[in-house]
């Protein structure tokens, strides 16, 4: 199912990056990947809060970008160089929510698909 749904995702993406291009906001990405995602009935939380268990307390204020059918981690980018805190945070996302599968979409490559990445528990 999982990988039903990435795909279902990663299209939307590339619907959104070959209608916008390259070199906006990532805040502009992701309002037009939501809008992408809800003419297509795909359900996806935006801008979820997780909570990160630390020791007997619970801390809040992590968020996620998007999450598409109470499955899949979405973090969106904007840049044109790939960081590996990109793939420490959506770890940290899959630990937080016990979730498996996360995708990482940068909107700064020219080919889209150069700028995604899956990440699997």
């Amino acid at each position: 199912m999982a990988t039903e749904v990435t795909g279902k995702i990663i299209g939307a993406a590339i619907e959104v990056h070959r209608h916008l291009g390259t070199g906006l906001l990532e805040a502009v990405y992701e309002s037009a990947l939501c809008y992408e995602l809800k003419i297509r009935s795909i359900a996806f939380e935006q801008q979820k809060i997780v909570d990160v268990i630390y020791k007997e307390i619970i801390i809040k204020g992590q968020r996620i970008d998007l999450l598409v059918e109470n499955e899949i981690v979405v973090e969106l980018k904007s840049t044109k160089k790939y960081n590996e805190i990109f793939t420490a945070q959506a770890l940290s996302y899959l630990k937080a929510t016990g979730l498996k599968t996360a995708l990482i979409i940068n909107f700064g490559h020219k080919r889209l698909i150069d700028g995604i990445k899956r990440i699997s528990l």
